[in-house]
């Protein structure tokens, strides 16, 4: 099994899309830090470096983030029936529960990455602003960018851990989402199609009332800057990465490949 996954990984971060979507995910904060009318945009003062994260994230977690997630796990299946290595795979004294089981771990491993790389590239575009005590927010603590005082180091550090680690659990699903369909479809286009239009067929349904906005998954998609009680949306991304996880192997080991 974790030679599986070892392999999975080394061929996710050698495949072309993972490796751009790594460098984007690092570049563009540092683009986005040093934009003449980001202030302008972003309606708010930015005078720390700390508030960098929350920018950046804010920014790709709406749209780039899920592409890069759709289409980079869409290809983990894809790929390999397209270049035929997943059938000989599928021949050796190999579980199908195995195989798709470490293609899963990898995928939702993914957006823990992007983030991380997201994060990282803030930090360094934050340079210039300083890392000291500020007054104001992170974008991930209690009162946002404004805060509510005096905001220590230690403490900012504490928020953009908070708000990474929530961010990377709420773009998890979609990473499962995108190996399902991955599963089902057998094509990297169109798995990648589909996931990217079964978000924003989410995103549409907010005319519908609060009770079914609540379950969406695209309802939480700012989970990352949420202060009130985080436990309930939590556990629904948490069942919608579950869910569409063992959707995938189901739907694997049944697959005629």
């Amino acid at each position: 099994m974790l030679t599986l996954i070892t392999l999975e990984f080394l061929k996710l971060l050698g495949s072309r899309s993972a490796r751009l979507a790594l460098i984007v995910c690092f570049v563009l904060p540092l683009l986005w830090a040093f934009a003449p009318r980001l202030e302008v945009l972003m309606k708010v003062a930015v005078v720390s470096g700390w508030q960098i994260p929350a920018i950046s994230i804010g920014i790709a977690v709406q749209f780039l983030i899920p592409l890069f997630i759709a289409v980079t796990v869409a290809e983990m299946i894809g790929t390999e029936v397209s270049q035929g290595t997943l059938a000989p795979l599928l021949l050796r004294p190999v579980e199908r529960t195995t195989v798709i089981a470490s293609k899963l771990i990898v995928a939702l491993s993914y957006p823990v990455l992007l983030v991380a790389v997201t994060v990282i590239g803030s930090l360094l575009a934050g340079i210039p602003r300083g890392f000291g005590e500020f007054t104001g927010g992170t974008g991930m603590g209690p009162g946002l960018f404004v805060g509510v005082g005096s905001l220590t180091s230690n403490a900012a550090l504490a928020e953009v851990l908070r708000g990474s680690l929530l961010a990377a659990i709420m773009l998890m699903p979609i990473a499962a989402l995108a190996l399902l369909f991955g599963v089902l479809l057998l094509n990297t286009a169109a798995a990648a199609l589909a996931t990217f239009a079964a978000l924003n067929l989410m995103r549409l349904l907010v005319v519908f009332p609060d009770t079914i906005q609540r379950v969406l998954l695209t309802s939480h998609l700012n989970l990352y800057a949420q202060q009130t009680d985080i436990t309930q949306p939590l556990i629904l991304l948490i069942i919608y990465t579950v869910g569409f996880g063992l959707m995938a192997v189901f739907a694997f080991d049944r697959r005629d490949v």
